[in-house]
């Protein structure tokens, strides 16, 4: 995991080309960690502190009326107005797409960005929507019967992925 999330601060970089408008986003809940480690690796190889804020997609799912009739509903935080800044939206799997969607959703509720970029750690295919990642840690093909679990050390006290069946 270490290593995917170093290759993918270098990628953030050279397609933000450097550090000047860049914001990086998490989605809650472990892709605000990586963001946190992303931002981390970016400020120690550049010497410059990267923005970064956090979203709860909970509100903005199109299969709210499924989570139940009291949802648990995380921090949204983001670091001013998004207007003109290249931001980065960073979590652990993507999947059907519809979490990005949503994401994306609410994070024009904070301004226009010039541009939206998304980073992901895992890629496990099975779109739903037309929606890719720009940069990702590991592509791994799974079937509808399989789930990838993603464990970060700050919550889970390791680091791990795993393809459930």
């Amino acid at each position: 995991m270490s290593r995917a999330l170093q290759r993918m601060a270098v990628e953030i970089l050279e397609l933000a080309h450097g550090t000047d408008d860049l914001v990086l986003i998490g989605i809650q809940r472990r892709g605000v960690e990586l963001a946190a480690r992303i931002a981390k690796l970016i400020e120690q190889s550049e010497g410059a502190a990267v923005p970064r804020g956090a979203l709860d997609i909970t509100l903005y799912r199109d299969d709210l009326g499924t989570v139940g009739p009291k949802p648990v509903i995380g921090e949204t935080h983001i670091p001013g107005d998004l207007t003109d800044k290249h931001a980065v939206i960073v979590d652990d799997v993507l999947y059907t797409g519809r979490t990005v969607r949503a994401a994306l959703d609410e994070l024009t509720d904070f301004g226009r960005p010039k541009r939206i970029s998304l980073c992901v750690l895992v890629d496990r295919g099975g779109r739903e929507l037309p929606i890719q990642a720009d940069i990702v840690g590991k592509s791994v093909k799974t079937g509808r019967d399989e789930r990838v679990d993603v464990q970060v050390e700050e919550l889970d006290g390791r680091d791990q992925v795993d393809v459930i069946r």
